[in-house]
């Protein structure tokens, strides 16, 4: 599979419970952190829908 890199680059700060547990599922937390995940069909899901908060590259 396909890897992404993923960077946290907004707070989660007044955001819903939802999104805050998706940032922790894929592995974030903190702003500028950067996580390395496989393009699997969840992750992709998971990454849309927090995708305002994040920036996404191809790894």
């Amino acid at each position: 599979m396909a890897k992404v890199k993923v960077t946290q680059i907004k707070s989660i700060i007044k955001r819903p419970k939802d999104q805050k547990a998706t940032i922790i599922a894929i592995g974030l937390g903190k702003i500028n952190r950067t996580v390395e995940v496989e393009n699997t069909p969840q992750m992709a899901g998971m990454i849309r829908k927090v995708s305002h908060l994040l920036k996404v590259e191809e790894a």
